[in-house]
């Protein structure tokens, strides 16, 4: 898997350059993760509503055909877009969401951190009384809120097309948080996000970025 580091890139033109690539590729084409980070901006997936966008103010909305809801991206976050083949690489699109918060996981895990998945909630949560707790998240009870105690800490967001991925995922590292308090992120409302600075683990974007990018590429390759 080639790895291309594409520093501080604006979404829309990225957006469109892993469509293009995609669209491009044949059975030769060797995969590729991406990884950059993004000037502010709220995205809305396919199933976005606009119930979810709270106060916008200057930072842009774009439109976007991964899945799920608005989330947001910035300064501090790494965010890692697999371009993979997966009939290739010989696994479906749910073991490869498996595989990306296995990555997030593993990652946090290296700083301490657990890191929980939550039932028909893409993405990865940490206990807010306690992120480096390593007990099991149990399931919710009916009628309780699933992420009662719980931040959001990575969000993912994907695109298949002819079995090639697109889009990926985001780890907050450390961030102005404060852009999530104007949207319902990945349409729940009240969902707290935090990044790793604020659970008291300091790390820079470089050592982060490293660590998901050795454990995506380890996950990934067929």
């Amino acid at each position: 898997m080639d790895l291309v580091h594409l520093g501080m890139v604006e979404y829309l033109p990225t957006f469109e350059a892993m469509q293009a690539f995609t669209a491009q590729r044949n059975a030769q084409s060797p995969d590729q993760l991406w990884v950059c980070e993004h000037p502010p901006v709220f995205t809305q997936g396919l199933a976005g509503r606009a119930e979810h966008l709270l106060q916008t103010g200057n930072i842009p909305v774009v439109a976007s055909n991964r899945g799920g809801q608005v989330t947001y991206h910035g300064p501090g976050q790494v965010v890692a877009y697999p371009l993979i083949d997966l009939q290739r690489a010989g696994y479906y699109v749910k073991e490869y969401v498996f595989r990306l918060e296995e990555a997030v996981i593993r990652t946090l895990s290296e700083l301490g951190v657990t890191g929980h998945r939550v039932r028909s909630a893409p993405g990865i949560y940490i206990r807010l009384d306690d992120p480096f707790s390593h007990a099991r998240l149990g399931p919710a009870a009916p009628g309780e809120d699933p992420f009662k105690g719980l931040g959001k800490i990575a969000a993912l967001g994907i695109k298949v097309s002819r079995h090639c991925t697109y889009h990926g995922l985001a780890l907050n590292v450390a961030m102005d948080l404060s852009p999530y308090s104007c949207i319902n992120p990945c349409g729940y409302a009240g969902l707290p996000t935090v990044d790793l600075s604020t659970i008291g683990v300091s790390i820079t974007w470089d050592e982060a970025a490293d660590s998901l990018t050795r454990h995506l590429r380890a996950l990934l390759t067929p």
